[in-house]
């Protein structure tokens, strides 16, 4: 084994052996001379040999504070780990992850005349991840809207049967007209879903509008 496999694999005292090994090109030195410079620096700083062990007060305080780093340390690897994935996270209730054919079915079924969005995406898809931000956002700004996430990988058969080959992927459902139009998108043709939204969404638009005006005209009144 050499010195420098040892330095890196064993403890301080197995350190001061692999300093004593002879080396073809660079001799070491004698542990006697490193005690020597450790004795002399020490005397320096005003510590003696004692004072670091963990026996000392010294040497407690030094092993307190690495435990104190390390707990530290593991609780915020621990908070990290708590927060949600990004394919996790939810706009508002508007915003629905599917997990079964039975629970897509009843979705669409609930919805009756309001506009639904599904959103067929994939943990590993970059692209999904990259547009995810603005679809929530897009989620919030129409209430309306019904979105719902299906994971591709854990609901490969709804998607076999919904002809989904790529990612992300997108169906508009409209009531009774059933789909009325799907694509592919991504963050760079993001406004190619807004243009549809835009397209299906006007009798939700109306309906806000028209109530909105009667709260108005009951106001007046």
């Amino acid at each position: 084994m050499s010195p420098t496999t040892t330095t890196t694999t064993t403890s301080l005292r197995s350190l001061s052996f692999s300093l004593y090994a002879s080396s073809n090109s660079n001799p070491s030195p004698s542990p006697i001379e490193i005690r020597q410079l450790l004795s002399s620096s020490n005397r320096f700083y005003g510590l003696s040999s004692s004072s670091l062990t963990t026996s000392s007060p010294i040497g407690n305080l030094v092993f307190s504070s690495r435990k104190q780093f390390l707990s530290v340390k593991v609780q915020a690897l621990a908070a990290e780990t708590e927060q949600p994935k990004w394919w996790e996270r939810k706009a508002g209730p508007n915003m629905i992850d599917i997990t079964s054919t039975e629970q897509f079915l009843n979705a669409l079924k609930d919805a009756g005349e309001r506009l639904v969005i599904v959103d067929f995406y994939g943990t590993w898809c970059g692209s999904c991840r990259a547009m995810f931000p603005k679809l929530c956002k897009t989620a919030k700004e129409h209430p309306e809207i019904l979105f719902l996430k299906v994971n591709f990988d854990e609901n490969k058969s709804l998607c076999k049967s919904l002809n989904v080959k790529v990612l992300p992927y997108f169906h508009f459902y409209s009531g009774a007209d059933g789909q009325v139009e799907s694509f592919s998108c991504s963050l760079a043709k993001f406004q190619k879903l807004r243009e549809a939204i835009e397209r299906h969404n006007v009798g939700s638009f109306s309906d806000i509008s028209s109530s909105a005006s009667e709260k108005v005209e009951d106001s007046s009144e």
